[in-house]
């Protein structure tokens, strides 16, 4: 079985020293590196971080033996025997995010698809994992211990699913209905802001929510048979990315900090642990199996990631650690966000979908144009469907559970018509309105559903006139940090990076100058700017149109019934109709 060995002590160098030893079973071999992690959709190219690539035969002071390259991932050895070898290598960790690696004095994390190389034929072999560690340190991997030291992955599969933490740090051991579970965190919190260690009441909460997630999908116990949580604390970060024993969660210091920031994690944490059912088992048939090496499509990225955002929300209040005016706030946000994005006009949910690997994480100052993120739109869409279900006598839970019996349970892949067929089973009309709603790029009609639970969307008009621009500091005078397609900027010819000097002879240095210049409830009139660009100094007209919304809000509507009262909270605490 091939041997991955890894050498953490170069931790203030940031370098990890890989070594993995191997019988071959034949005379020619090639290997590649991944070029993504699944969960997140982008090829990295992790080769980048690659560095020292030498392959021996014979043991230590063995001849070193010639590679070729067959892509900028992968290599080819050619052996004149089937002795051992040894692969060994260096590995750059220095960007801290929950799909990459970062190794210095304090902790060391590794995303192993960034790490790990494939073997040809061994992909479905037994793998070996070793650690090697700085003094006091010890390692957190959700992967079953050999006993004869180190650890056992069943496949590659399961060896790149595996994220590792290693550090000084303290473990926190609490159970979901019977089920281990480890909590590990790194990273200095504000003063007041710790979680286990001065809030007893955490573990005790994170439990509910997991068990909540059970209740949602009509299991007893979790899908893994042992689970570990990863937090790293960082100034302001948020993210997370999921695995089948684990999860890792990045999150903000300073949004933990505010009132409303334990709810948040939580929600954070729901979403990640719900997706060892909803994408890791519950999988898109296109990464059954995955592909390492290539981008695939997969139009059903809305269900993976939209209904798993939009009950990430709910599953805190039905776990009992929130309350239902903080979640209608919190859909509220959500809505707000997906009403002010200008790029729903153009890109449809199954869109977003298929094109994730080029869109989403790669966004720009023109991004918001042209595009949805599937999260938000998959979540309004799912709340939508959810509503509608319940009209039927069904709910959104229901359909989940009937999918992870037929699909999940059972390790098949679904695909986007298996969605349809099981949403239509419940609601017979959902047969062609949800096709209709996955290729629009309009709207699904949220307002007409939020009635059936006496909610409603209360719009906020910005105090401004709408110059079709976001403005952001500069140095000495506002700079355009985005310009909207069709607004006023982009009709005066303005465009992003355009530094605002004037604005009808006054001088700007700020945004809120320019704002102060065109407040809303006056007439918008044309507006002489002069701006820099490109170091020349330039001059045009700027109208500005009428106040435009800047917040939506979700309100319980005044004149709402019992009925619609006793609605929302099944609806809110995910129960059945």
């Amino acid at each position: 079985m091939p041997e991955l060995n890894l050498d953490l002590t170069a931790c203030h160098q940031h370098l990890v020293r890989v070594r993995i030893s191997h019988r071959p079973r034949q005379g020619r071999l090639v290997f590649s590196l991944p070029s993504w992690t699944p969960g997140s959709y982008l090829i990295r190219d992790y080769v980048r971080q690659l560095e020292g690539l030498e392959v021996r035969q014979g043991g230590e002071e063995g001849a070193v033996l010639p590679i070729r390259r067959l892509t900028p991932s992968s290599w080819q050895l050619e052996l004149s025997s089937l002795e051992p070898i040894e692969i060994s290598y260096t590995l750059l960790a220095a960007e801290l995010t929950v799909r990459t690696c970062h190794l210095n004095g304090e902790h060391g994390f590794l995303a192993l698809a960034a790490v790990a190389l494939e073997l040809e034929g061994e992909r479905w072999s037994c793998h070996r994992l070793q650690l090697n560690l700085p003094p006091s340190w010890q390692a957190f991997v959700p992967l079953a211990e050999d006993p004869g030291g180190g650890w056992l992955a069943q496949n590659f599969d399961q060896l790149v699913d595996t994220p590792i933490e290693v550090g000084p740090h303290r473990c926190h051991y609490f159970s979901v209905a019977g089920v281990a579970h480890r909590w590990v965190s790194w990273g200095p919190v504000l003063e007041g802001c710790e979680l286990v260690e001065s809030d007893s009441h955490w573990l005790k909460q994170l439990e509910s929510v997991c068990l909540a997630c059970c209740r949602l999908m009509g299991v007893e116990r979790p899908a893994a048979a042992h689970y570990l949580f990863v937090l790293h604390l960082s100034d302001a970060g948020y993210g997370g990315l999921e695995h089948d024993l684990s999860t890792v969660l990045q999150f903000g210091r300073r949004a933990l900090a505010r009132p409303e920031g334990r709810r948040k994690l939580l929600q954070l944490a729901a979403h990640e642990y719900l997706h060892q059912w909803n994408v890791r088992r519950l999988r898109p048939a296109e990464l059954t199996p995955y592909r390492y090496d290539q981008a695939v499509v997969v139009p059903s990225l809305w269900f993976a990631e939209g209904i798993t955002s939009y009950v990430d929300q709910l599953l805190p209040l039905s776990a009992g650690c929130c309350t239902e005016a903080e979640v209608i706030e919190d859909l509220g946000a959500d809505l707000s966000r997906y009403l002010l994005s200008t790029g729903r006009r153009i890109q449809s949910l199954r869109a977003s979908s298929e094109e994730a690997w080029v869109k989403l994480y790669r966004p720009d100052a023109y991004s918001a144009n042209s595009q949805i993120s599937y999260y938000l739109k998959g979540a309004v869409l799912a709340l939508v469907l959810d509503l509608h279900l319940r009209r039927a006598g069904s709910c959104l839970p229901l359909v989940l559970r009937e999918l992870w019996s037929s699909h999940g349970a059972v390790g098949r892949g679904y695909r986007e018509a298996d969605l349809i067929a099981a949403f239509a089973r419940h609601a017979p009309d959902l047969a062609e309105l949800l096709p209709t709603w996955l290729a629009s790029d309009g709207d699904p009609p949220l307002a007409t559903y939020l009635v059936d639970v006496g909610l409603a969307l209360k719009v906020t008009l910005g105090s401004s006139q709408e110059l079709g621009c976001r403005l952001d500091s500069g140095t000495g005078a506002p700079c355009a940090g985005g310009v909207q397609r069709d607004g006023a900027a982009a009709r005066a010819g303005l465009t992003v990076g355009d530094e605002w000097l004037a604005l009808d002879g006054i001088r700007l240095q700020t945004p809120e100058d320019a704002l102060a210049m065109v407040r809303a409830g006056e007439p918008p009139r044309a507006r002489q700017l002069l701006f820099s660009r490109d170091g020349l100094v330039r001059t045009t007209t700027l109208t500005p149109d009428p106040a435009a919304p800047v917040a939506w809000s979700l309100l319980l509507d005044p004149d709402g019934t019992e009925t619609m009262a006793q609605q929302r909270r099944r609806w809110l605490t995910l129960e059945a109709p």
